[in-house]
């Protein structure tokens, strides 16, 4: 070999060797992002974890359905399943009596903005609606 390629070689090999004797310090593909490595007096490397971020779960919305005298019960029912896909005949045969017989009933809680659109799409079928937060 001539000198030139051997030095070069021999650079090579400390290169790989410093980088191989830093590899405990970096985190593995095991570990999760939040993990930062750190170094403790001994020598040994210690994984730190930081802390998580705890979601706070969003609001909920009651939509309410209000008794009016002009709409059908059958029509009541055929458009609360038309608006709410979620609700079974039985579900929503449920909530017009509820209406019918205390003057408002609950429909489905659910986020704001699907409350919201509920809300007016039954309000463009002529029903009467409104919605408020669940407490």
């Amino acid at each position: 070999m001539r000198p030139c390629a051997a030095s070069a070689l021999s650079k090579l090999r400390y290169r790989f060797l410093l980088l191989t004797a830093a590899a405990p310090l970096m985190p593995t593909a095991m570990t999760q992002a939040t993990e930062t490595p750190v170094r403790s007096p001994g020598g040994a490397a210690v994984m730190e974890r930081a802390p998580e971020r705890v979601r706070k779960p969003s609001p909920r919305y009651k939509v309410l359905l209000h008794n009016d005298p002009v709409n059908t019960m059958e029509y009541v029912v055929t458009t609360l399943r038309q608006v709410v896909p979620s609700l079974s005949e039985q579900d929503a045969v449920a909530v017009m009596i509820e209406t019918h017989n205390t003057g408002v009933g609950l429909v489905i809680v659910c986020d704001i903005e699907p409350a919201e659109f509920y809300c007016e799409s039954l309000k463009a079928k002529g029903l009467t609606s409104t919605i408020e937060p669940e407490e």
